[in-house]
């Protein structure tokens, strides 16, 4: 598959003033049909996903299906799927019980790592082989190492990384919520700002970072899925 050529210095400039939805129409004019986005359908997701939906619904969004996600993300992500016309693919590891460590404890608590790997990491590597451009909702101010990445971003194969959400601010992100009515995760009113797999997750307290509740007790931040090269 050929690989469009890019000035990313020039166009990352320009669209550090532009708008997520001026980002999305530009990525889906340039890599339709080879470009697709991933969620994990937690409520600050919703935005992006709601753009998806007013522009281009038939836009494959990969859905990590870990088999450890909550029954209440499951459910939402069915509901968005249904009221909007997304178009949800999931991806799994087809492992399933097979990954538990040597101990017989599940590996999520032995090697949160590893667990992530095979259920995130692997399945999504293989799905973006013959993709051009892939979309994230991941946002500057989450993590030290999100604050570091651009609005697009190569990898060593030529695939593009599309963060249309970079610069957005929690204000931005509960602005567009609240003007577009739209619905949140039905986790987020207990306290679960950060919603990822269930055994891996607990709600945030009061002062913490959204995402403090991840991995909490570990060194861990990410899944890998941000962080990986292809």
């Amino acid at each position: 598959m050929e690989v469009m050529s890019l000035d990313l210095e020039l166009l990352n400039a320009r669209f550090e003033a532009g708008t997520p939805r001026e980002i999305l129409e530009w990525a889906i004019e340039n890599y339709w049909p080879a470009i697709v986005m991933s969620s994990s359908f937690q409520t600050q997701s919703i935005p992006l996903l709601h753009m998806i939906a007013q522009s281009k619904p038939e836009l494959p969004i990969y859905f990590l299906d870990t088999g450890r996600h909550f029954p209440e993300t499951l459910l939402f992500k069915e509901k968005l799927q249904k009221t909007w016309g997304l178009n949800i693919i999931a991806l799994r590891n087809g492992q399933g019980e097979k990954e538990g460590s040597q101990s017989g404890e599940p590996l999520y608590r032995t090697n949160p790592d590893k667990c992530c790997y095979m259920n995130k990491v692997e399945p999504m590597r293989k799905a973006l082989q013959n993709i051009q451009a892939w979309i994230t909702g991941i946002r500057r101010e989450q993590t030290v190492q999100r604050a570091q990445a651009n609005i697009l971003e190569y990898q060593p194969n030529g695939l593009i990384k599309i963060n249309p959400l970079l610069n957005w601010t929690q204000h931005d992100l509960w602005r567009y919520i609240h003007d577009y009515n739209l619905p949140l995760h039905p986790l987020f009113s207990k306290g679960y700002l950060s919603v990822g797999c269930a055994p891996c997750t607990r709600p945030v307290l009061p002062g913490e970072n959204e995402r403090a509740g991840r991995w909490s007790g570990t060194d861990k931040v990410e899944c890998g899925l941000q962080t990986m090269t292809f």
